[in-house]
């Protein structure tokens, strides 16, 4: 047997196919199609969780994606769990093991709930106004036991094994959801020809159509239907179907996230099948069919396990076969719950009674409750329940007061009403507005989209699929569709519901100890939302803040409303007055596996790797990762550690010559008529009277006037600049220069291109780089005279174009040998070969550092921390005085950076010169004062210099240059450095080596 409430003849899955389960290591029984909801609820569990705050016993609230309530652990082994599945949405498969979250030591037994009985000292906004004191007792007692008891479910604590995909697609419509409508809309738009997507996040299509018994269309009844079209769809060429699949994310020109579950319903799915798939997805027109969320009523202990959805229970019957008891009580405001309460009883399902909010209500699904002999108490409340983990009695009195009556019931069945789904509608930034049927429905469009059907406040499945038709056709239309034969879906039966209420209901306060519950899943009442009103909250923002009501993981999907209105009531304006809180992505819980994808372990960042990275490898090189580009750090020998490497490397480069690998030096390009203008504007230096074919080291300031970028610029033809960056801010560099020309000078004539990846640079540096360069190259003649330091040439090396500039960033001779990315290698190759004739090595990134350091030229990013100015870093001189405007020109001139006493770069000398400074150590000019001490700088670079002979270093200290030929001290763990203040340059101070 697949559970004791399962009924025969009742739902759509077959019996005979069976599927063990398991929920808190009891083994159950369910059938293939079930959800672990329907499964359970076959076997008479309605108990399946404890609710965050209080702890108080929980149960199915609903049978779809807003379930706040049913969140459990799905676990497939030990690496395979997932915390907080919603139970309405996981499909059952054999083998399936589930388990409930926050409780211990058991479900039914939970020492947490103790916190129902203190619940007033938790009161809404608690943690605003506790934990405040004893100050001593928030890191040993608050703090651990709120992580302690933070969040619901238990995160792996193990490498997720699966693996996931993601896709990008386009077409011409996409339809987001996959009931009547959204099959509708779907149908019209594909038979035009144009490509359609269209996405349900059921693991079947039809929406509302699973649990509404009275539907028909086109002779049909309304799920058979909706299983016709989807066939047909399938079939087409043009049409993509996508079940399982929810749209959680709108964002600009009309892009859509979508997350597909791909096996999560699998007992089996193997190793080449993705757990999930994220879709990306641009559409010409976007139609929203997404429906409508049914309200539960607000009354006391309204979270019994056994009280749910009308909507669910029907579902639960009409698509599961199951009953969810055996003597069921329906509380209303609206007519949907009638359908529910009739459906039950043709079932076989006793009905207590339906208790009806409203007066006199009348219609034909009223009538049909009579006639089916159903009792019905009009115009009454119920304003509380009995039981505990189950649902035993419901109180029933005149909603102006009176005697009561309690009636025994294993169910209870609410309905409030129907709320639009207008989550997607709102991501896209499209403002709603509040209708004659208080509703927040679809206002004014910011997107191409349309929204059809329920979630635009559409009544009625006729009205419905005829509106959803209607702009499926429009939608295609626009987007190049041919013109097809109007085949509308006639609808033969119909189910249209009334409006339902808003807000509390009876017996739902405004006393003090009452918990009639807004939000479940936070354990949110009505008495907190009142609470918050009367403490000062006005904005409907402000409420949900204070009361958490909406910020739970189903984002108020059904509580949202009631928290509005009964703010609206406290406050005593129109709802729209008080506003709606916003909508965000995701619409449902999005898991890290779909969002990253194969973007983890060594694929977390794209690696780059620069043309001569083979060579590199081959001979022996250590790499370092350099933000996403794998660098050469050193080449040992054999026999040599990372030192003596890197000191063979920094003598040769300085007695010789070496070979360093640049390419990943961020390269742009800047072309146009007004490129030396825009090079004016986001340069400190002047550029105008650049002569063609010359260099010149470059400053990017940000506005506040500090150093954001630098690096040498060459003048190639009076419209065309080629400008480098640093190795980390190519990127960012090239975002700036685009963001200042599109919205601070869009007038400049100006075209910017990223050619980092088109160039590979190969630097040669020390005496004989000259030598060896010169036998290879074309076209270009070297000579001092000729090509002096700091100017470019374009000719040919090796047969292939070059751009070779000659400057450096050792201080020695120095050139920079650009070349076509694919002929790098061969091109570093034949200079290695030529180098060899002149005992030239190559060198890395720590070679490249200490030489730089020698000379004092800084790094941006390890000299400079973002409060560095040119004057500070010693740069003053690449500083145009004459101009009168650039990109932080006025940052400059701000009280704080040019007054006395500001950090600013120097060098710095241990006295032992075989101490190495650690970098990041600070600086004082007292080591004897008190702890914690008066630090007045740091070190930003520091290595051994075997050049030189000692240590050097960089650092900033406050107290400017004036600190010259001073005695410093860097306190350590375990002793005190004594350090000179020196000037930068450490190695030939005359720079008599540029030229040789």
């Amino acid at each position: 047997m697949s559970g004791a409430f399962r009924i025969g003849n009742a739902g759509r899955l077959t019996p005979a196919r069976t599927a063990r389960f398991t929920f808190d290591g009891k083994a159950y029984t369910g059938v293939e199609g079930d959800t672990l909801a329907s499964a359970l609820l076959a076997n008479g569990v309605h108990l399946v969780g404890r609710s965050f705050k209080y702890h108080r016993p929980r149960g199915f609230l609903s049978a779809g994606a807003e379930e706040p309530n049913a969140l459990v652990e799905i676990a497939r082994d030990s690496a395979r769990k997932t915390p907080n599945v919603r139970a309405t949405v996981q499909e059952l498969y054999d083998g399936l093991s589930a388990k409930s979250q926050n409780r211990w030591p058991s479900l039914s037994f939970d020492v947490g709930a103790v916190n129902d009985v203190a619940s007033p000292f938790f009161s809404a906004g608690f943690y605003y106004k506790t934990f405040m004191w004893p100050k001593s007792a928030w890191k040993n007692i608050y703090e651990p036991n709120i992580r302690s008891a933070a969040g619901l479910g238990v995160a792996p604590d193990q490498p997720d094994p699966d693996h996931y995909s993601s896709r990008f697609a386009h077409c011409d419509v996409l339809v987001v959801g996959g009931g009547a409508a959204g099959l509708a809309a779907a149908l019209a738009a594909a038979e035009t020809g144009v490509r359609v997507i269209v996405a349900d996040e059921q693991a079947e299509f039809g929406g509302a159509l699973r649990f509404e018994s009275g539907a028909g269309i086109e002779g049909q009844d309304g799920w058979a239907w909706a299983q016709g079209v989807v066939a047909k769809l399938k079939g087409m060429g043009n049409v993509r179907v996508l079940p399982r699949t929810t749209a959680f994310g709108y964002y600009a020109q009309n892009f859509v996230a979508l997350v597909e579950r791909v096996s999560e319903h699998l007992a089996d799915p193997g190793h080449d099948v993705p757990r999930e798939r994220l879709w990306q997805v641009r559409a010409k027109r976007i139609v929203l069919a997404t429906g409508a969320i049914e309200r539960h009523m607000v009354f006391a202990d309204n979270d019994r396990p056994g009280v749910m959805l009308a909507s669910a229970a029907r579902t639960y019957l009409n698509h599961y076969g199951v009953a969810v008891g055996r003597n069921v009580g329906v509380y209303t405001a609206n007519d949907s719950a009638y359908a529910a309460a009739i459906d039950l009883k043709k079932a076989g399902v006793n009905i207590a009674a339906i208790v009806d909010l409203r007066d006199n209500p009348s219609g034909a699904l009223i009538d049909l409750a009579r006639a089916a002999g159903i009792e019905i108490h009009d115009g009454r409340a119920v304003t509380r329940v009995g039981g505990k983990l189950r649902v035993s009695s419901m109180v029933v009195q005149p909603k102006n007061g009176g005697g009561e009556r309690t009636i025994a019931i294993d169910a209870l069945l609410m309905s409030a009403g129907w709320t639009p789904s207008v989550h997607l509608f709102s991501q896209s930034r499209g403002k709603v507005a509040f209708n004659e049927d208080k509703r927040f429905v679809p206002g004014t469009y910011a997107q191409d989209c349309v929204s059809v059907g329920a979630c635009n406040g559409t009544d009625g499945l006729a009205a419905s699929v005829d509106e959803a038709y209607a702009a499926g056709a429009k939608a295609a239309k626009e987007t190049g569709g041919k013109a097809a034969k109007a085949n509308k879906p006639k609808v033969d039966a119909d189910e249209v519901w009334s409006r339902g209420m808003l807000g509390s209901a009876p017996g739902a306060g405004p006393d003090a100890t009452v918990k009639a519950f807004v939000d479940f899943q936070n354990d949110v009442t009505a008495k907190d939302i009142r609470q918050a009103v009367r403490e000062g909250m006005r904005s409907i923002e402000h409420v949900k803040r204070f009361t958490t009501n909406g910020m739970a993981t189903d984002q108020g999907k059904t509580s949202n409303m009631h928290g509005l209105a009964i703010a609206a009531d406290m406050l005593s304006k129109p709802i729209p007055e008080v506003g709606l809180t916003t909508f965000r992505a995701p619409y449902t819980p999005v898991t890290f596996g779909a969002i990253i994808s194969h973007a983890r372990g060594p694929l977390f960042d794209p690696t780059r790797c620069t043309p001569m990275h083979g060579w590199a490898e081959k001979h022996g090189a250590v790499f370092e990762d350099v933000g996403q580009w794998k660098r050469a750090w050193y080449f040992p020998r054999a026999g040599e550690d990372m030192h003596a490497a890197v000191d063979r490397e920094c003598v040769a480069v300085r007695k010789t010559a070496g070979l360093f690998d640049a390419s990943t030096l961020g390269k742009i390009e800047v072309v146009g008529p007004d490129a030396a203008k825009f090079m004016e504007l986001l340069y400190t230096n002047p550029w105008e009277k650049l002569e063609v074919g010359r260099c010149r080291y470059g400053i990017m300031l940000r506005e506040d006037g500090f150093i954001y970028d630098d690096g040498v610029v060459g003048r190639l033809a009076a419209d065309r600049f080629h400008v480098t960056t640093t190795t980390g801010g190519a990127a960012r560099v090239m975002n700036h220069m685009e963001d200042y020309l599109q919205t601070e000078f869009p007038q400049l004539n100006v075209w910017l291109t990223s050619i980092s990846e088109q160039w590979a640079v190969i630097a040669v540096q020390g005496p004989k780089s000259r030598d060896i360069i010169a036998p290879l190259v074309e076209g270009i003649d070297m000579s001092d005279e000729a090509m002096p330091h700091m100017s470019v040439r374009e000719g040919k090396i090796c047969g292939v174009p070059t751009r070779l500039f000659r400057m450096s960033f050792t201080g020695d001779r120095g050139f920079e040998v650009n070349v076509p990315a694919d002929y790098g290698q061969a091109v570093w190759e034949a200079l290695w070969a030529e180098g060899q004739k002149h005992d030239a090595a190559a060198y890395g990134t720590e070679a490249m550092h200490v030489l730089r350091a020698e000379k004092g030229y800084i790094i941006v990013g390890q000299d400079t921390d973002g409060t560095v100015t040119p004057n500070d870093a010693g740069l003053d001189w690449a500083v145009g005085k004459k101009k009168t405007d650039f990109v932080g020109i006025r940052g400059l001139t701000r009280p704080d950076l040019v007054a006395k006493g500001r950090k600013q770069l120097v060098g710095l000398r241990t006295k032992d010169p075989k101490i190495v400074l650690e970098e990041g150590a600070q600086v004082v000019d007292n080591p004897n004062q008190p702890i914690p001490m008066k630090m007045i700088g740091h070190v930003t670079s520091s290595y051994w210099s075997e050049n030189c002979g000692r240590s050097i270093a960089l650092a900033l200290v406050a107290g400017e240059r004036d600190r010259m030929g001073e005695t410093l001290y860097v306190p350590m763990p375990d002793k005190v450095i004594e350090v000179e203040v020196t000037g930068m340059v450490f190695f030939d101070e005359k720079g008599e080596r540029l030229n040789g």
